[in-house]
């Protein structure tokens, strides 16, 4: 079966072309076609690329005002008896949306309906700046293909399993009930899929086992994993609390921001886009938000940066800390993400001191492990740590297959109030 898998944010599209079915998955056989972008939408000089393995890659500029030219513009490409890997649109069986926000309405991925696309444009007001062009998506890929299924994949989805004592906040309980204000949690496919994966490396069942998973890009989050379960996660209401990140302040005093409105004389509007765009690594080290130019900064010797990539690393083997005592024990920490993909240092400094646990970081192993999947503990660590390359397209793709094989789970919340 050839799966669209489709990310569509407000200014870009990102495709894939998947084959895969119930049979590929179980044997590992999944194969990406084809991987693609449309950028600057609403702009003169958008931008659309095309990597097919094999092949030199493919771009092409135009303008493409919005999301239905951008996706025509794709499928276009995608059948390009040159540059594309489809005899006709039609070879295209299903299509996979990934959708930011599924509230508690959605503990799973589901068939795309009238109802069910109602109830996603019910969950904007939690994600106004993600659902509407995630919809925005659907729709223009609906229009042209209207005769295959579509398949919601949310990010929230697989969080739903937290207890209520993990996702509830310290306020009245009525702003809860009336505005469902909660840890709701992201990045989901890609923690289910590293906790997935990294347990299948080493041989093991996530059915009896207890993992941390640690998402580290421009958006971090780490994930509690118990017996497959995600118990808790560092991200909350919006995707702005846990960790530090490349733009994002993470964990903080809420009473710094009245506070800040009245020394600073700031807007509501301001505040939110000083936390969400000009904080983390970013406002810290004053250099950027990418990691790669923190790192080369502070090799420099620039003490801000060196201070900036400290506070990263400390919160994340704080929150290893904290996630192995809230279950118990932990087996695993999978490391997953552009940063702990391709960061040795980060590694290092992030698990390094938590060999009271039983982690025992392999200095060898951590500097030859980039971009790659490998074993970075010593052979005799009590627990494992590995880096997993994250494939949250490819979980997209098993999801669709899975529910139009009706074998979708259902990650069952474990409480529910009213």
């Amino acid at each position: 079966m050839k799966i669209l898998v489709l990310n569509s944010g407000s200014s870009s599209v990102k495709y894939q072309v998947i084959e895969t079915d119930l049979e590929r998955m179980e044997e590992d056989r999944d194969l990406a076609l084809a991987v693609g972008q449309v950028e600057k939408i609403g702009l003169s000089d958008s931008r659309l690329t095309l990597s097919v393995p094999g092949r030199p890659a493919y771009q092409d500029y135009r303008e493409v005002l919005e999301h239905r030219a951008a996706i025509d513009w794709a499928l276009r490409a995608l059948v390009d008896p040159e540059h594309g890997v489809l005899a006709a649109v039609t070879d295209i069986e299903a299509v996979g949306h990934r959708v930011v926000h599924g509230g508690e309405e959605f503990a799973s991925s589901v068939l795309m309906t009238p109802d069910v696309v109602a109830k996603i444009e019910a969950c904007s007001v939690l994600a106004p700046l993600h659902n509407p062009a995630n919809l925005r998506g659907y729709h223009a890929a609906f229009a042209a293909l209207p005769k295959v299924p579509h398949v919601a994949v949310f990010d929230t989805a697989f969080h739903q399993t937290t207890p209520g004592h993990a996702y509830l906040y310290g306020i009245p309980f009525q702003l809860y009930t009336k505005h469902q204000i909660r840890r709701y949690g992201f990045h989901g496919t890609s923690h289910r899929y590293v906790s997935y994966r990294g347990c299948q490396a080493l041989g093991w069942s996530r059915d009896d086992r207890r993992v941390i998973t640690v998402h580290l890009g421009n958006g971090c989050s780490i994930a509690a994993i118990d017996h497959a379960r995600s118990i808790d996660t560092s991200m909350g209401f919006t995707p702005l609390e846990g960790l530090l990140m490349g733009t994002r302040s993470g964990d903080m005093d809420p009473a710094i921001i009245p506070w800040l409105m009245a020394m600073e004389e700031l807007t509501l509007h301001q505040v939110n886009t000083m936390l969400n765009k000009h904080s983390g690594l970013y406002g810290i080290s004053g250099v950027s938000s990418d990691m790669r130019e923190v790192l080369k900064a502070r090799a420099r010797g620039e003490q801000r940066a060196d201070v900036a990539f400290r506070i990263f690393c400390y919160r994340v083997k704080k929150y290893i800390g904290a996630y192995a005592a809230a279950m118990g024990g932990v087996d695993a920490v999978f490391m997953t993400g552009g940063i702990g993909e391709n960061s040795p240092d980060v590694r290092e400094h992030s698990l390094n001191g938590l060999e009271f646990m039983g982690l025992e970081l392999d200095a060898a192993r951590n500097a030859a492990t980039v971009g790659k999947e490998g074993e970075i503990s010593t052979d005799g660590s009590r627990v494992k740590a590995l880096v997993v390359p994250t494939n949250e397209e490819k979980t997209i793709a098993r999801d669709v297959a899975r529910v139009l094989g009706g074998v979708m789970p259902t990650f069952t919340p474990p409480e529910s109030f009213s």
